[in-house]
């Protein structure tokens, strides 16, 4: 405190001054229109570039939650976008009472492999939240793979890139055409698609998507694009190259589809 007084005692002068020129500052701001709108201006123009850059450090460390709130937002319109039931000659249909068939729920991916024969994905959503086994796992961009076991809190996910226990049902965007969706151990950029019929009309760069002909993906999901295509051994089937949408390597959001009838599906066929 002594310091503090014996500062003002030797600055005396100078502090008088500032104290005077600011008193001076304050008449000429009130006492004139024009100085008084520069001021505000500028004062608004500071407090501005303040506020805007500690709203930009707050968005930054916000980012994460943001994302959850959009991830769940996605989640909600995907879920009624694939029980809709639309009228061919009408883009109006009924969101309350629609026959609703899928429920979609988010998780993040917290482990991924993708070099092995045999990837699987950890996923930090389980039985507590009813994930089950074989449920469906997409992304906004495509397929992921299919829920195999499954703790209160965490998920195993047999990935497409899993050349032992991998066969997903898809076919072509365009016809009835469907096979088997398989990988052959080797780049994880591309899945083979194997059983389409010679007789179906291909072409590369034809869009690949989910047959629906499973319990487990609705139909129309997108997989990928033809890269290229061969007949096989027999000539009777196509071996198709199919080019992933998915970036295997880089997954963060997915989406887990459980089809609501999948039981009732599966005790009929099985009778």
């Amino acid at each position: 405190m002594q310091q503090i007084i014996n500062f003002i005692i030797r600055n005396k002068n100078f502090l008088l001054f500032l104290l005077l020129f600011f008193i001076a500052i304050v008449f000429t701001i009130q006492s004139h229109s024009y100085h008084k709108s520069k001021f505000i201006n500028s004062a608004n123009f500071v407090s501005g570039g303040v506020y805007n850059s500690v709203n930009n450090i707050s968005e930054y460390f916000n980012l994460k939650s943001q994302n959850q709130l959009l991830s769940e937002e996605n989640n909600r319109l995907r879920e009624l976008l694939f029980n809709s039931e639309i009228d061919d000659d009408s883009t109006y249909f009924d969101s309350i009472s629609q026959n609703k068939s899928y429920r979609f729920s988010t998780a993040q991916v917290i482990k991924n492999s993708y070099s092995a024969t045999d990837n699987i994905l950890l996923i930090n959503k389980g039985q507590n939240n009813s994930i089950r086994q074989d449920f469906g796992v997409i992304t906004t961009k495509g397929i992921v793979g299919i829920v195999d076991k499954s703790s209160s809190r965490f998920s195993t996910v047999i990935s497409i890139l899993n050349t032992t226990n991998s066969s997903i049902s898809a076919g072509l965007k365009k016809t009835a055409h469907y096979g088997s969706l398989r990988w052959n151990g080797e780049n994880p950029q591309l899945v083979q698609l194997i059983d389409v019929p010679i007789n179906a009309r291909i072409n590369i760069g034809d869009t690949i998507v989910t047959s629906g002909q499973s319990s487990i993906f609705p139909k129309g999901i997108p997989i990928g694009a033809i890269q290229d295509f061969k007949n096989d051994v027999a000539e009777n089937f196509y071996e198709i190259n199919v080019k992933l949408f998915n970036d295997m390597t880089n997954l963060e959001h997915v989406y887990i589809i459980e089809n609501i009838h999948k039981e009732e599906i599966e005790n009929l066929l099985n009778e």
